[in-house]
């Protein structure tokens, strides 16, 4: 997949609903580094808002970037059009905010996408002294609480319909990053969970990359996909709402010495 494949309405619409985990990342930031309240804080590849609304919760005022116009337009959507937020359409490698500097910058799911020593190279320019970098993502896993035919499902059935695209997961490390003038504070593995019915699952399940790869490329229908997703989901989740558990990563730079 290419960052622009992220340009489609249906998409947009869709990462509005993702699971609100965002929140849960920015405060155990919070406690982990004892940070406070920022003034102005920058949200890369913000997508659908998400990220943006968590970041704004620890600072005064916030500007979201990404390069694609749908998911801003969602993003003011999901933000309530709050003033002290404003909007970029910007790639990471080519933002300019000209002579302002930020305090705290996070990027949720964005690196995959992104030249890592252009990016990092354009925050050095733009992250106050003692600032913060905060890269994250997430990502739903093979596991359900208490359901091993779950499991089964995601490996036996899921991946082999819909096989993984190409991602950089690259994991970065303290020689990468100091060159461009920060340092690696923290690097922790997350764990967290959401409860889903089967509808709602199955809309989360609509717009993943493996997914949409089939549908923008025309190789199955949207339709099609989503009765698979029923008939194979239904024995699973018996008409209960499910608890799943997500997967990720959290990354603490800070800018300085």
């Amino acid at each position: 997949m290419k960052n622009t494949d992220f340009d489609f309405k249906r998409i947009a619409e869709g990462y509005k609903n993702r699971p609100y985990l965002h929140k849960q990342v920015i405060e155990k930031f919070q406690t982990d580094t004892g940070s406070q309240r920022f003034a102005l804080g920058l949200d890369i590849g913000c997508g659908a808002g998400l990220s943006t609304k968590a970041l704004k919760d620890i600072c005064t005022n916030v500007i979201g970037t990404d390069i694609s116009p749908e998911m801003i337009n969602v993003a003011k959507e999901v933000c309530a059009q709050d003033e002290n937020i404003t909007y970029l359409v910007s790639s990471a490698e080519n933002l300019s905010l000209e002579n302002k500097k930020v305090d705290i910058v996070t990027a949720a799911g964005a690196i995959q996408w992104i030249d890592r020593n252009i990016f990092l190279s354009n925050m050095n320019k733009m992250v106050r002294q003692n600032g913060y970098l905060l890269i994250y993502d997430f990502t739903i896993s093979d596991t359900m609480q208490g359901n091993p035919a779950y499991t089964d499902w995601w490996h036996n059935q899921y991946l082999i319909e819909f096989p993984k695209p190409y991602r950089n997961e690259s994991v970065w490390n303290g020689e990468d990053v100091a060159p461009y003038g920060f340092r690696m504070v923290d690097q922790i593995n997350l764990k967290m969970k959401y409860s889903f019915d089967l509808k709602s699952f199955i809309e989360f399940m609509m717009i993943q990359s493996n997914v949409n790869t089939k549908i923008e490329g025309a190789e199955r229908k949207e339709e099609e996909i989503q009765q698979w997703f029923q008939q194979t989901l239904s024995p699973i989740f018996h008409n209960q709402t499910q608890c799943l558990f997500f997967k990720g990563y959290s990354w603490y730079l800070q800018h300085g010495n």
